[in-house]
């Protein structure tokens, strides 16, 4: 399988070259040329597999140039331990025909972790075939879990550094505590003055720079993503989806071939869109509803054909959602669209801000997508009945999800089973969760909340977060958008 650009068609490069760039040069992003199809058949025989199993299964259809021992000892080095779940990516039913899958379980307690223990390894072999003898650089944006999942998965890989940026006042304290006191010898970790719409930003026009390209080859180094951008992160999203489905065949909740809904948490749109992908490949989803907060540029666009990023920012408790430019759509309106306009709907965007897809597009995206979006104080709430009515603690932006699908389930009355993707431990955003448990806000510092909303709820912290209390701090760093390059060049010694 080959893979192209979703700005330029004339691009032809392999799955380990997609990989090993990371994001096309002339800022495309990198696409296959082709879905693979997956039959009802095969689905039922992954029913009876693990995780490992079937993961291997679908990635081997998109990583054509990996051998299979290659493949084999990627996917095993990423899942076979660091998980809490022997299930990896375990689904907990919490009404009939609503499906939590838990995504969290993982070393960094977030949904990232499902691709960045695997990407370093597919990255390594990537870059074994595709450029060989050079230091990949891995340059970050985050807007809060991508970040720690990504050091956590890249810490002391042989022939790799990696540079994080977050947005200063757009992440948890959890969250900014797990990156800033992140072990290895080749991570470094800075904030940005900004959002994380800035960051990354930042960070795409880094990479698409030629004089910083050029002074990186000069030194025996080359950029690569940890971010969606990569298709490395995006495929080995696709594979929960199918293992959902299959735990729902094997435990009796549906038959095979039964449609299913998807409801997802949704920021930068590669969640949703490893979704969409699968249902591409034959897996049998009927709806894929796109759950946003307040930040709503994907609801609107998803209802109305126009995404307009010239609105008010709010940073909100369900902080990795606080996106107004979300990459990962220019693939979907690739596949439904082409590339020549997602060309001239990219540089709208890029110049003006925004963009309106054209009504056969629209109704292409309509026929798969559904959205709806709520703020904080419905969040909060949602967190509270969820808990009240079902004893499940939800982190914040899987409470989004609960609420916009609960909405649409009412609107609608669709009431096909449906799955909703869980993607962070509540611990994580421990003083949201803990306000809305206790329906006040407290004043204890973070930790003191985490052994609260512990005692509250009858909940454990995961070790990975309550480890953290007694960790020292490595990096404290802030600069301006402006001074990200000199960042760069400073962690890189260059």
């Amino acid at each position: 399988m080959n893979y192209t650009s979703t700005r330029d068609t004339s691009i032809k490069v392999t799955s380990s070259q997609a990989i090993a760039k990371g994001i096309s040069a002339e800022g495309g992003l990198f696409v296959p040329e082709s879905l693979p199809a997956v039959t009802l058949d095969e689905i039922a025989a992954l029913a009876n597999a693990d995780y490992i199993s079937r993961a291997k299964n679908i990635l081997g259809r998109f990583l054509t140039d990996f051998t299979a021992e290659e493949l084999d000892s990627c996917v095993r080095g990423a899942y076979e331990t660091g998980f809490s779940s022997e299930k990896v990516a375990p689904v907990e039913t919490i009404a009939e025909g609503t499906h939590i899958l838990e995504l969290f379980k993982g070393p960094t307690c977030a949904f990232k972790d499902m691709a960045l223990q695997i990407l370093p390894r597919l990255l390594t072999v990537a870059a074994g075939k595709a450029a060989k003898g050079t230091e990949i650089v891995i340059l970050v944006a985050t807007s809060g879990d991508t970040g720690k999942a990504a050091l956590e998965g890249f810490k002391d890989v042989p022939g790799t550094k990696i540079l994080v940026f977050y947005p200063s006042d757009g992440v948890s304290p959890m969250q900014k505590l797990q990156m800033c006191t992140q072990e290895g010898n080749n991570v470094a970790v800075s904030a940005i003055k900004g959002n994380f719409d800035d960051a990354q930003s930042g960070v795409k026009r880094i990479f698409t720079d030629k004089a910083i390209a050029e002074k990186l080859a000069a030194n025996g180094m080359a950029f690569s993503s940890a971010n969606s951008i990569n298709w490395g992160r995006l495929a080995p999203q696709i594979v929960y989806y199918f293992s959902a489905y299959c735990d729902l065949v094997a435990d009796g909740k549906i038959a095979c071939g039964d449609k299913i809904n998807v409801c997802v948490p949704t920021g930068n749109f590669g969640n949703i869109l490893a979704a969409y992908y699968a249902k591409m490949m034959g897996l049998p989803i009927e709806k894929l509803i796109c759950a946003s907060n307040s930040n709503s540029v994907l609801t609107e666009f998803l209802t109305t054909g126009t995404y307009n990023r010239n609105r008010q920012f709010y940073a909100t408790i369900s902080p990795s959602m606080d996106i107004l430019i979300s990459s990962n759509l220019e693939r979907l309106l690739y596949l439904i669209a082409g590339s020549d306009k997602v060309k001239e709907w990219m540089s709208q965007l890029a110049t003006e801000g925004k963009y309106t897809v054209d009504d056969e597009t629209l109704a292409k995206i309509k026929a798969s997508f559904a959205a709806g979006c709520c703020d904080d104080d419905t969040t909060k709430a949602t967190i509270n009945k969820v808990f009240t009515e079902k004893n499940y603690l939800c982190d914040t932006h899987t409470s989004v999800a609960v609420t916009v699908y609960e909405e649409y389930k009412k609107s609608t009355g669709d009431c096909t089973p449906t799955v909703i993707a869980s993607t962070a431990s509540p611990f994580k955003f421990s003083a949201a969760v803990l306000e809305a448990v206790e329906g006040k806000k407290s004043d204890l510092n973070e930790f003191d909340m985490v052994t609260k909303l512990a005692e509250v709820t009858g909940n454990e912290c995961p070790a990975p977060l309550a480890n953290l209390k007694d960790k020292k701090v490595r990096f404290e760093g802030c600069c301006e958008k402006s001074g990200m390059d000199d960042v760069v060049f400073n962690m890189l010694g260059i």
